[in-house]
């Protein structure tokens, strides 16, 4: 064998799940196509924030009087310069993951890598030419796509996926998201942030679906005062994208409406990366779009693993990396737990940002916990105040019974670095009391968590 093993993808969980098997002493290879990193560091998570930094800048130079300072002029948008920026963030983030690479002598192997046989990867490499390398163990991390409908065709240039949404030529002066998950969301906020009119069409009762119902609603709120035109319980039925403007046929409960825009972004999920890539041929059974396999990655093919959007569970980055260390400890011939999907954050980073962990209420009721709720708003928090981000809350679920901590759910400034407490929280089994009797730092935004637990035992003060 050439390896022990050879990782296809370099996506957060393969490039993860490389550097781990080099730190267990496993000779290893990573196959990528395109660039170090995948899509999350090269046209995802990165290069989006970096998109969503500029626009809360520009929108802080619009408020900056809120805070007493007088700026003579005014701010202008540089969207050449702004897309530039953040390019220039996903190149240096895939040059670490090169560095990485180099530091932890893994063999980059650029090309499409495919299963040929038992313990064989068939590579064709940028240049043209075929390879053929061998391993004991193989983890596929393919990755995954936007996801096209069938009344959306994406033509890359009207019509886009994210992909697009991050490199346009110009600013668009009127655009449609379809599709209001993290991905819509984030994209709606920052080109409304800039100046483009965003209509946001979602199928369902509320924006980002997944989330607890009050941060919806409460989010729904916010960017409707914001200036974006949000039409839940809608389906868009047809895109006609012929003419100067894109002609968008919007099924609402009152009836269908056209609007025009000059880009239509469809952000309705995302598609899995696995096909031509040898699973039929080898037997590796799938269903729906997913690879199938056991708690550790194990594909029903021996010696065949998979990680990543591309198996169950949530299509997140981190969760990728996460299952890219436990599979590879396995193979290592560690131990590791099986990942908890219940105990995985989901973020989105709009602003206010939106960050949750756990049951939402509707949940938690739904699997039969009698439960105690504590809300507490920024509105009340010092630190928010002097930030002058004082929309949104902190809403935890605890089990009436036992204190169990079944989740919670933040709307306002800085969430998604307070998430991570109660991630850890939970992990380590800790009671509403304990989060209470944990003395917080003052004045911080994480106070919230404090003090919302204290709100669902009666025991708030600044309340």
């Amino acid at each position: 064998m050439d390896y022990d093993l050879i990782v296809i993808g370099s996506g957060p969980g393969g490039y993860v799940a490389a550097i781990r098997a080099s730190q267990l002493g496993l000779k290893t290879a990573i196959i990528e196509k395109e660039s170090l990193g995948g899509i999350c560091l090269n046209w995802g998570c990165i290069p989006t924030k970096a998109l969503l930094k500029s626009a809360q800048v520009f929108e802080y130079l619009n408020h900056s009087q809120d805070y007493g300072i007088k700026i003579n002029g005014t701010g202008e948008v540089d969207f050449g310069a702004v897309v530039k920026r953040s390019r220039g963030v996903a190149d240096g983030m895939s040059k670490g993951v090169q560095f990485l690479m180099k530091k932890n002598k893994i063999d980059v192997i650029n090309g499409f890598g495919k299963l040929k046989s038992k313990g064989v990867v068939e590579v064709k490499l940028n240049d043209g030419s075929t390879k053929q390398i061998t391993a004991k163990s193989i983890i596929i991390a393919t990755g995954g796509r936007s996801r096209e409908l069938p009344n959306i065709k994406q033509d890359g240039v009207k019509v886009i996926g994210y992909r697009q949404a991050m490199v346009l030529p110009k600013q668009p002066k009127s655009m449609v998201v379809v599709g209001s998950g993290a991905i819509g969301i984030e994209f709606a906020y920052f080109y409304n942030s800039i100046g483009t009119k965003v209509t946001v069409v979602e199928y369902l009762n509320n924006i980002v679906p997944l989330e607890d119902e009050e941060v919806s609603i409460g989010l729904q709120r916010i960017l409707k005062k914001q200036g974006i035109n949000i039409l839940t319980n809608a389906n868009v039925e047809s895109v006609d994208s012929s003419g100067e403007l894109c002609k968008v046929s919007i099924k609402t409960a009152t009836g269908t409406e056209v609007i025009e825009a000059e880009i239509v972004l469809s952000a309705v999920g995302i598609s899995t990366n696995i096909e031509g890539i040898g699973l039929e041929e080898n037997g590796v059974k799938t269903d729906r779009g997913k690879v199938l396999v056991d708690d550790y990655y194990k594909t029903n093919v021996e010696g065949v693993y998979a990680i990543g959007d591309i198996v169950k569970g949530q299509a997140l980055a981190h969760v990728a990396s996460a299952e890219g260390i436990i599979c590879v400890e396995k193979i290592a011939g560690q131990n590791p737990h099986p990942l908890d999907y219940n105990n995985i954050p989901g973020c989105t980073y709009c602003s206010p940002e939106v960050a949750s962990v756990g049951y939402t209420e509707k949940a938690a009721k739904e699997a039969g916990y009698e439960i105690k709720v504590g809300k507490f708003p920024f509105s009340a928090s010092g630190k928010a105040s002097a930030a002058g981000a004082k929309d949104g809350f902190v809403k935890l679920i605890f089990d009436a019974k036992y204190g169990e901590f079944l989740g919670a759910h933040m709307l306002g400034y800085n969430v998604t670095e307070m998430i991570a407490e109660v991630v850890t929280a939970r992990k380590l089994e800790a009671t509403g009391h304990e989060i209470i009797k944990s003395v917080h730092p003052h004045p911080t935004m994480s106070e919230a968590v404090m003090e919302a637990a204290a709100a669902a035992y009666g025991e708030v003060i600044h309340l």
